[in-house]
């Protein structure tokens, strides 16, 4: 389409949609990553009154395409029928990745560069390849190498049964490799830090359950588009949601990355998930010329970084500047979206805000606690620990649902934000239209 924007403005979420979070069952799931994302966009785009070669960009986040997806991003577009001429890119910001493709998406458009723009993430995290460790890799390097019957008859008896030993690109991921880490251990250093409890964890683990199971029953998801697979199975809802995560019974369960004294569980850990998310951002022009009905409205976004060893705390070191460049406070936000990468984490967040020292030491110009987020704002749909945190995507649904949040309660803003392996923080100031 012809670029309309003139004169910078705002830039709106006109709609958004994501398909059902999909728990990993230790196989790979049916859709792929694309999959996932077309059925997601499909339906948006079909509820337009643009059409999809009205588009000017596609931008995916996904940190863990398939060997088939490269650029992932643009072979979403083409199967959603943006057509030959609309581009496509994938970024990739390790948890935060649909994020920053909104960012992306916010930035172009208030630069005057773009008008419509489909931006979002999808991950399939059941279809995380299995990888050869470099020894089989030479191994069969050599086999290809070799012309010869006599050289490869050479070659085969280098062979050894450990080469086949796979390396789990999933558990790779999940790893920092700087401070040698994986996530769960990062938490259990903030539960440290802030003397968070084993039961805290599962109380605020059984609650994200019980505020999903509230909010399926209440229809507030209706922003789901329902999958089917090629067998004709439906899915139609998050499936990893459980009526029966109560903290006596999350209290069962084994700490996993701190098998002595730790307390992060699989049960107050965010679950390993598939899913897509997408929204569509427009500028002030596009609004007008289509006569679009925006939800929302994308006020600032920022980025922070931190230790990687406590890389949950990321939140706090994004929000807090974000806050302070527009003069506002904890209470002046009405709704908040904090990733459930970990219940430890998102109470250390809220712990981190209500400490005089740690405030004092880590942002500038603060006398003391920072303040305290109110419960009854934070997460009330529920979040990752019930729905699950498809790495590429959470970013996307976080804002997603918060957008949706703040038309629902007639509110007037809100923050998204969440942790990002690697030590960094992202965060989303929107506001209601």
């Amino acid at each position: 389409m012809e670029n309309l924007n003139t004169t910078r403005g705002g830039v709106y979420i006109v709609d958004a949609s994501r398909t059902p979070f999909l728990k990993a069952r230790n196989k790979p799931g049916p859709f792929s990553a694309s999959d996932l994302a077309v059925a997601s966009g499909r339906d948006l785009l079909l509820r337009q009154p643009f059409s999809a070669e009205d588009i000017d960009d596609v931008i995916i986040g996904c940190t863990m395409a398939s060997a088939d997806e490269a650029n992932i991003a643009r072979i979403i577009a083409l199967r959603l029928g943006c057509g030959d001429q609309v581009p496509g890119w994938t970024v990739q910001r390790n948890c935060a990745s649909g994020m920053q493709a909104v960012d992306c998406a916010f930035q172009s458009i208030a630069d005057g560069r773009h008008d419509l723009v489909l931006a979002g993430g999808t991950e399939a995290m059941s279809r995380a390849p299995l990888l050869f460790k470099p020894a089989m890799a030479a191994w069969l390097g050599g086999m290809y190498a070799a012309r010869s019957l006599p050289a490869k008859l050479q070659q085969i008896v280098k062979f050894r049964p450990h080469f086949l030993t796979p390396i789990i690109a999933l558990l790779r991921g999940l790893t920092d490799p700087v401070v040698g880490l994986n996530m769960g251990q990062t938490a259990e250093n903030v539960a440290y830090r802030f003397g968070i409890t084993r039961q805290a964890m599962d109380e605020f683990a059984a609650e994200s359950h019980q505020r999903v199971l509230t909010a399926q029953t209440h229809d507030h998801f209706a922003y789901i588009t329902p999958l089917f697979d090629t067998r004709g199975h439906a899915y139609q809802k998050d499936d990893g949601v459980r009526e029966d995560s109560t903290p006596e019974r999350l209290a069962k369960l084994r700490p996993v990355f701190d098998k002595k004294y730790g307390a992060v569980t699989a049960g107050n850990s965010s679950q390993i998930t598939d899913g897509a998310a997408l929204l569509i951002l427009a500028s002030e022009q596009a609004v007008k010329r289509y006569e679009l009905k925006p939800i929302a409205r994308i006020v600032d976004v920022h980025w922070a970084a931190l230790d990687p060893a406590e890389m949950g705390l990321g939140p706090v070191y994004a929000s807090t500047p974000l806050l302070q460049r527009h003069g506002l406070t904890l209470d002046d936000i009405d709704y908040w979206e904090i990733n459930e990468a970990f219940a430890a984490q998102v109470l250390g967040c809220l712990a981190a805000w209500q400490d005089d020292r740690y405030c004092e030491k880590h942002f500038g110009g603060l006398a003391g606690a920072y303040g305290a987020i109110k419960p009854e704002s934070l997460n009330i749909d529920g979040g990752a620990i019930a729905l699950g945190h498809p790495i590429g995507a959470s970013g996307a649904r976080l804002i997603m649902q918060l957008a949706h949040i703040l038309q629902r309660q007639e509110a007037k803003r809100g923050i998204a934000t969440l942790c990002i392996g690697g030590g960094q923080g992202g965060a989303v100031l929107i506001e209601r239209v």
